[in-house]
């Protein structure tokens, strides 16, 4: 099955690898299985790929569901640097998710594991294969606390006032990598 980003054209801006080393920001959850381990071993995963190096990694936070329902979430972010354009960082998370198996049966349905690209550099897209920044990111306590441990200049304090009552906790500090 081809996904949207697949169906890009190898000429599109967004399969361009940048001339120097781009710094993104990856969202992580999951809710199902070991999630902890799955993120751990996502973050190895992301290391692991060529052309992207991970820089510093949020504390571990607890969430709630939103819009679905099933066990809370495990949430972190990622900071890396990265020569891959942006379609091909997609497509290497893309590939992590689905050796960690995840099944996507339905939007928002519980994850083994979910790796979002926040934001690549000062990249802007409206193409629907990858929407950057990521269009939720501002609604989402699970994405801005995170987002704010590892670059908090990417985060306003009247962003973090907008999702101050959604439930989640800090659990750990980046130890929880090791």
């Amino acid at each position: 099955m081809t996904t949207l980003i697949e169906a890009l054209p190898a000429h599109h801006a967004l399969w361009r690898a940048p001339a120097q080393a781009v710094q993104a920001f990856v969202g992580l959850g999951a809710n199902l299985g070991d999630a902890q381990q799955a993120l751990r071993q996502a973050v190895q995963a992301l290391a692991a790929v060529p052309g992207v190096q991970v820089q510093q990694c949020s504390a571990l936070y607890g969430s709630a569901p939103i819009d679905s329902s099933g066990p809370d979430y495990l949430n972190a972010v990622a900071r890396v640097s990265t020569t891959l354009g942006p379609a091909q960082l997609l497509q290497a998370l893309q590939t992590i998710e689905n050796e960690a198996g995840r099944l996507r049966p339905y939007r928002n349905a519980p994850r083994t594991l979910d790796l979002d690209l926040l934001r690549y550099g000062d990249v802007h897209s409206a193409e629907a294969a990858l929407l950057l920044p990521h269009p939720r990111m501002h609604e989402r306590a699970f994405v801005l606390l995170p987002l704010h441990d590892v670059a908090p200049e990417l985060v306003s304090a009247q962003a973090l006032a907008a999702v101050q009552g959604q439930r989640i906790e800090r659990l750990a500090s980046s130890d929880w990598l090791s």
